[in-house]
């Protein structure tokens, strides 16, 4: 069998990589951190008042939402103190379906808010463009049942924006950069929730 002669074609740099990365650093240099503070606040104050925290949002953003209260849920457990109580209402897979299907798609999170929240619990809802109806309609049946509207988004704001008591908007026009920037706001809140229930743990 004749040895078949190959020739090694270097790898171009990924300029396009480069591009996006600089790009989303650019972006998460113009977040407003004032904002994730006061979302770090609101949420700390209803953990102390032991208050429920909701989540939730369509595609990526439904994704987070099952991360963040997985992180909130399990990361900022400190020994024997309380916990903070954390619901994502885009995991209960039968329910949801079952609202989509009986009702519709838009009140999918709107139904369960119904069921589920009492006065002073907070919503944190998640969504790039701000206009999704069935965050739309959360927002509404949270405002209506006396809850604490959160909202991450971009663009503009969207709808949700007027719909929000405090409202992280990412400046950028770019849904791949909104939702990386949520992650990363994400985690700067649930690592700041943790380090005070550690700080309050010790004392």
């Amino acid at each position: 069998m004749k040895n078949v002669k190959t020739t090694a074609i270097a790898a171009a740099p990924s300029l396009a990589a480069k591009d996006y990365l600089l790009a989303v650093q650019d972006v998460l240099a113009h977040l407003d951190h004032q904002v994730v503070d006061g979302v770090i606040d609101v949420i700390w104050r209803g953990y102390e008042e032991g208050r429920t925290l909701f989540v939730f949002g369509n595609g990526g953003s439904a994704a987070l939402a099952s991360h963040f209260a997985c992180d909130i849920g399990k990361g900022t457990v400190a020994g024997r103190a309380k916990r903070l109580k954390t619901i994502a209402l885009t995991d209960n897979v039968a329910l949801i379906t079952a609202w989509a299907n009986d009702k519709a798609y838009e009140e999918i999170f709107s139904e369960q808010l119904e069921s589920l929240a009492e006065k002073g619990d907070i919503a944190l809802a998640i969504s790039g463009s701000g206009n999704s109806p069935n965050v739309i309609r959360g927002l509404e049946a949270g405002r209506r049942l006396g809850v604490q509207t959160l909202v991450l988004t971009g663009f503009a704001g969207g709808r949700a924006k007027t719909l929000a008591d405090l409202c992280l908007i990412v400046p950028s026009d770019s849904m791949q950069h909104i939702e990386d920037a949520h992650l990363c706001a994400t985690h700067a809140i649930f690592l700041a929730i943790r380090q005070r229930m550690m700080l309050n743990n010790a004392e």
